[in-house]
């Protein structure tokens, strides 16, 4: 039996996210005791705030949702973002990179969002499986090992497609106890987040832990 509140990061990252909206997410987050809430870096602060008496993680996302800003960018980016209040730091993996073979530059990518959060945030790497084959899907899990990150997470929810059952049990074979496994995409119902759990997920990225934990 799963504790599965805990287990989602509560997330709200659109573009035209507004401050009632973010504020609306924590009070959630707080009132179905969430492990986390996910939001873009400029409603870091704002979180903090919220959530200053609560057991709710701050999640946020790096590089997004595209992976192709420089690493000293995303490096950047950390560091301002755990100095202003993220717990949790959910980067993606330079994508054109890791297609182009060019394994050093994507782990050394990691590597500069891993050095920066300095053990003051847990990293969460967004390989976008629905853009890579299952082998480097697996590549990037390795890499991810490789370059000390904390989990691999499937998706950013801004690509073709989210994840899949068949991804996480992938992930999860290749990582095995070394990482943790972030499902996020399409999760939209506790049908589904159940299969991700089962298949070695520990965190579930969705907007919609609310309708999941109310049909448990």
């Amino acid at each position: 039996m799963y504790n599965i509140e805990s287990m989602i990061d509560h997330t709200l990252l659109k573009p035209d996210a507004t401050k009632e909206q973010i504020v609306k997410l924590c009070k959630e987050a707080m009132e179905y005791k969430f492990g986390a809430v996910c939001v873009n870096p400029s409603y870091v602060e704002l979180c903090k705030e919220m959530l200053k008496d609560s057991n709710v993680k701050i999640a946020t996302v790096i590089g997004f949702p595209l992976g192709a800003n420089t690493s000293e960018v995303k490096a950047f980016e950390t560091l301002d973002a755990i100095n202003k209040g993220a717990n949790e730091i959910d980067m993606v993996i330079n994508i054109g990179a890791l297609k182009s073979g060019d394994y050093s530059k994507v782990k050394d990518d990691i590597m500069a969002v891993v050095q920066a959060s300095n053990k003051r945030a847990i990293v969460k790497v967004i390989i976008e499986t629905c853009l890579l084959s299952d082998e480097e899907k697996a590549k990037a899990c390795h890499i991810a090992m490789e370059a000390n990150a904390d989990f691999v997470k499937t998706s950013t929810g801004f690509g073709t497609g989210g994840a899949t059952v068949e991804d996480v049990k992938l992930m999860k074979s290749i990582v095995g106890n070394k990482l943790e496994v972030k499902a996020s995409g399409g999760i939209r119902d506790v049908e589904t987040a159940k299969e991700m759990l089962d298949a070695g997920a520990t965190r579930l990225g969705t907007s919609s832990g609310v309708k999941i934990i109310k049909a448990i």
